[in-house]
């Protein structure tokens, strides 16, 4: 969430900032209403100290008590008034999306995306290779149609060294996060209070993209993101304990309404998928040291791998809601002929830090900041098995297993069961 502060004092800068996402904000309603709301409460403010003067005077006469009933009674509605406007402003303010960095490139599409680096080169096969829903039929280790008969369209299930593939990554990846790159693993609840679903910035915008248990007012998260985000929901945390990196695992679920008739074949666009998440709370002068930190962890993968990747930075049309910088890392899938995104590693500076109340202090007495966060996958488990099989595919049907994961898998090729 946006600070009123700033909408105050530079309603100009705000509403140009949005128009180069390609959205256009009404700050004047905003205006209005926090000065409406401010107004109010300034009238409240001298009707109590009126009838706190009365009281100090001593015994108040019939009529005085007769008007203090009703001044009493007008303060009351100029509270609900003042409540309700809050509200509204609230709701208002929520459906604003982050200010993207003056760094972060202009454009309201993906042409307007920049190429920050590559890494390796495309591999060359001496036959055509194939698709990774090929490669799975093939091998028996992907189940398209049980997964439909199951869930139906855009699920899947796995089977034998399919379902020892995907066990294998995410184990590999948190044992690298942890080991390796400094992250405390942690496990959470898969359903959410609204609450931290809104603190996340996944609600309201995203809505009818989320899956909802209307019975108790739960929501299914479209990533850990969103109870990271919420872990430390109304807290003030201590300086010396930032930044806090945290690794989580996750099922994922997204409605894919937005995406509805793209990438209908194979496991690239699905309703429900696995995801290792990188998060960081930071003191905002760090955020952006510690965003190339972690697209770094996040590349580091890839490498691993040994699978050809490259970084893009996205420009402002193409940022998520709630980040202000971000950058994609995107593997190479020769089978089917594109980049990958496998990771979406963002900036998101106090926007979901001031929407979940999570602040910090320099100093025991000092004012409290809010934190700024970061996000990113590292990273999402399904595109990653496409590169993999598609990449590591042979001529007779089977798959060389990367080597950092035989250890997890048990075996250096997957041929069919």
């Amino acid at each position: 969430m946006l600070n009123l502060e700033l909408i105050r004092h530079d309603p100009t800068f705000v509403r140009e900032a949005i128009k180069r996402r390609g959205t256009d904000i009404h700050v004047e309603s905003i205006l209005e209403m926090d000065t409406r709301r401010r107004l109010l409460t300034h009238q409240g403010d001298e009707l109590r100290e009126h009838r706190n003067e009365v009281s100090r005077d001593g015994q108040p006469s019939k009529k005085m008590i007769q008007e203090m009933r009703q001044i009493g009674e007008r303060i009351k509605e100029l509270e609900q008034d003042v409540k309700d406007l809050e509200s509204k402003l609230v709701d208002l303010l929520l459906t604003i999306p982050n200010i993207p960095m003056d760094q972060v490139p202009n454009g309201l599409d993906e042409t307007g995306n920049v190429v920050v680096r590559t890494w390796g080169n495309p591999y060359t096969f001496d036959f055509t290779p194939l698709p990774h829903w090929d490669i799975g039929e093939g091998l028996d280790i992907i189940d398209f149609k049980r997964g439909v008969k199951l869930s139906g369209s855009r699920f899947y299930a796995l089977r034998g060294a399919g379902a020892k593939l995907q066990r294998g990554l995410i184990n590999w990846m948190l044992d690298l996060h942890t080991h390796k790159h400094g992250y405390m693993e942690i496990y959470t609840p898969v359903m959410v209070l609204k609450e931290i679903m809104q603190g996340s910035g996944n609600l309201p915008k995203f809505r009818d993209n989320l899956y909802h248990d209307a019975e108790d007012d739960l929501w299914l998260i479209p990533s850990a993101e969103v109870p990271l985000t919420g872990l430390h929901n109304n807290e003030i945390l201590g300086i010396d304990a930032l930044p806090l990196s945290y690794v989580a695992y996750s099922p994922c679920f997204r409605r894919e309404k937005a995406a509805a008739g793209k990438d209908t074949r194979g496991i690239k666009r699905v309703h429900q998928f696995d995801k290792v998440e990188l998060y960081k709370y930071t003191k905002p002068e760090d955020s952006e040291k510690e965003l190339e930190k972690l697209l770094g962890h996040a590349e580091n993968v890839i490498q691993q791998l040994k699978i050809p990747y490259k970084v893009v930075q996205l420009c402002a049309g193409e940022l998520g809601f709630q980040s202000a910088k971000s950058y994609d890392l995107e593997m190479w899938a020769p089978g089917s002929g594109e980049w990958l995104e496998v990771s979406s590693c963002s900036n998101c500076t106090d926007f979901q830090g001031r929407r979940s109340n999570i602040r910090f202090r320099r100093e025991p007495r000092s004012q409290t900041e809010f934190v700024h966060t970061l996000n990113g996958s590292g990273l999402a488990i399904p595109r990653v098995m496409i590169s993999i099989l598609e990449n590591y595919q042979q001529k007779d049907g089977s798959v060389i297993i990367p080597d950092v994961l035989q250890p997890y898998m048990g075996s250096e090729t997957i041929n069919s069961i």
